[in-house]
């Protein structure tokens, strides 16, 4: 399959909201970063996933999606969860383990929500977030709603057998659901072409009947088109669509990981030519919507708000452990 890329222009963009998706990416490579230093110092319990390298994935998809649109995610989810809305404080708090965090401190880095703006969780299962994405567009088939759902998976959770249940399902009932697979080019330590058959995993949806596309992930204008454009046909009634995004993340698969299968140089090569905020930063800057002053004010911006955060996650309390049985089964509860 080709790889849609947008072209050099910026048509059929909303383009007085286009500063305001380059404000997002800063916002996002920068509390990533923060948060895998907090990891590294021992501010953070469990296991930390940064997306550092795929802003343009959470941006554009939420971008081409409606405010009132239904997003779940997977392990490495920050990304996810900030392009939606959810406050940065909340965020950092929760991967704290503290009471303010989105979830009361109970989900950590893994475990992010936020019914109210749209955020149906992320996930530590692999391949799993994609089932509540599709139960959620079944429910608003049900309500006769007409919010589409979009369910976030990697290239690992592509070789799970769950998400070609899911996959399939929705295209037999013709659910209102994007899938889409971010394809980071590793699944932890293996690249993602070493055990992929076929020409690639958008190749393999096909055959389940549904309009299935290769997209540049590192482009945030062709993820937000291409993903509006399969809200469209699920809102008119079309049926799912299957997106694969190519991206890359730029540290390990964990934090702190000792990466011994991909080279310096390869990192390199994606950081100079794809690096998603620096390509759209070039384009904004030639169609005369960017100028240095803006990017350093917007930039800045970015680093307060984390600022904010740390501190907001730094001074809030912990849990109160009388309501650790809150928000779980009765069973649990009663003991039995």
């Amino acid at each position: 399959m080709t790889i849609a890329t947008s072209g050099p222009d910026l048509d059929g963009t909303p383009q007085a909201e286009l500063l305001d998706w380059l404000s997002d990416m800063l916002l996002i490579r920068r509390f990533e970063e923060v948060a895998d230093e907090l990891t590294l110092r021992g501010k953070v319990p469990g296991g930390m996933h940064a997306a550092i390298g795929q802003e343009a994935v959470a941006v554009g998809a939420v971008r081409g999606l409606r405010s009132d649109d239904i997003v779940s995610g997977t392990h490495r989810s920050h990304h996810h969860a900030l392009a939606k809305g959810l406050p940065v404080g909340g965020v950092l708090a929760e991967l704290f383990g503290k009471a303010t965090g989105v979830v009361g401190g109970r989900g950590g880095s893994m475990h992010l929500a936020d019914f109210e703006r749209g955020m149906w969780g992320s996930n530590g299962i692999v391949g799993a977030g994609l089932g509540i994405a599709m139960g959620a567009a079944l429910g608003q088939v049900v309500k006769g709603s007409d919010q589409v759902a979009l369910g976030f998976f990697g290239d690992g959770g592509a070789n799970t057998g769950r998400v070609w249940e899911f996959v399939n399902l929705a295209a037999v009932w013709k659910l209102p659901l994007i899938a889409v697979c971010e394809n980071n080019v590793y699944a932890v330590e293996t690249m993602s072409s070493q055990v992929t058959g076929g020409e690639s995993v958008a190749a393999r949806a096909a055959g389940f009947g549904l309009p299935s596309h290769q997209i540049d992930g590192q482009d945030v204008v062709a993820v937000y088109h291409a993903v509006r454009e399969a809200a469209e046909r699920g809102r008119s009634g079309g049926g799912p669509t299957f997106l694969e995004l190519l991206t890359y993340r730029y540290r390990g698969h964990n934090s702190g990981e000792v990466i011994r299968y991909r080279t310096e140089d390869e990192v390199t090569r994606w950081r100079t030519s794809k690096d998603p905020i620096e390509r759209f930063c070039a384009r904004l800057t030639e169609q005369g919507l960017l100028d240095p002053d803006e990017l350093d004010r917007r930039t800045s911006a970015a680093h307060a708000q984390v600022d904010d955060a740390v501190r907001f996650a730094e001074e809030s309390p912990w849990p109160d452990p009388s309501t650790a049985a809150e928000n779980v089964s009765a069973w649990t509860r009663s003991g039995r």
